[in-house]
């Protein structure tokens, strides 16, 4: 018989590091903007400046419990990302200190939370990538359930067990393994082109006409003076 809502996969389809890589030192907007502006994980914060690229580890748990988030921990491999769907629930952190040392010193590559974490000072310290929708003092309770490795939402998008993760300052994105070298190519391409126009606007000489031509092409209505009632 089985137990929907309550089951742990106990394996995933890892990309070849080889892969994840591509993405290395890629700024997060360059990826997303090669995704169609789709894939940018929505209402999650960094609580450092640590990194983040690996495949994700998912887990579903109920609202304010961690016993399967704790399960997952000892489970995954190292440089996965756990992926924790909380249901956005901020009420009671997920996680602190301690989950994140320990994590940490298994080789884990990070925590994203659709949910609340603790100890906060000790996550802007470390250096181990955090993301997370909130910060709570309640602590979580232990019990179930939830299911691991199956797919979750976080940040408003279907993280899949397996798909590439992407960290910085800006954010998380998402990557489907099948996309992955298309979309790596494509933004280190927009990646190299953005650092010329940085220099273009250094020397002064960036051509910015484009932009007053698309709005006469798109109809634009153009009324010198100031609006008068």
């Amino acid at each position: 018989m089985g137990n929907a809502g309550y089951r742990i996969y106990t394996e995933i389809q890892r990309p070849d590091r080889a892969v994840i890589d591509l993405f290395k030192g890629l700024p997060t907007p360059n990826i997303n903007d090669n995704m169609n502006r789709m894939f940018a994980l929505r209402g999650l914060k960094p609580y450092n400046k640590t990194p983040l690229l690996g495949p994700a580890f998912t887990v579903r748990v109920a609202a304010g419990n961690n016993l399967l988030f704790n399960r997952a921990i000892d489970m995954a491999q190292p440089g996965d990302i756990l992926v924790i769907d909380g249901g956005g629930f901020a009420d009671r952190a997920l996680c602190g200190e301690i989950m994140f040392t320990y994590a940490k010193k298994r080789g884990l590559g990070g925590f994203v939370v659709n949910g609340a974490i603790r100890d906060v000072e000790a996550a802007e310290k470390m250096d181990f990538p955090i993301y997370a929708v909130a910060e709570c003092s309640n602590g979580p309770l232990k019990n179930g359930p939830g299911e691991i490795n199956a797919p979750v939402v976080c940040g408003g998008l279907a993280i899949m067990p397996g798909d590439i993760l992407v960290g910085d300052a800006d954010g998380v994105v998402c990557v489907r393994p099948e996309d992955a070298k298309e979309v790596a190519e494509k933004a280190w391409k927009q990646n190299a082109a953005e650092k010329e126009i940085l220099k273009m606007i250094e020397q002064q000489t960036w051509d910015r006409s484009g932009f007053p031509k698309k709005l006469a092409d798109q109809g634009c209505e153009i009324i010198e003076g100031s609006f008068r009632r």
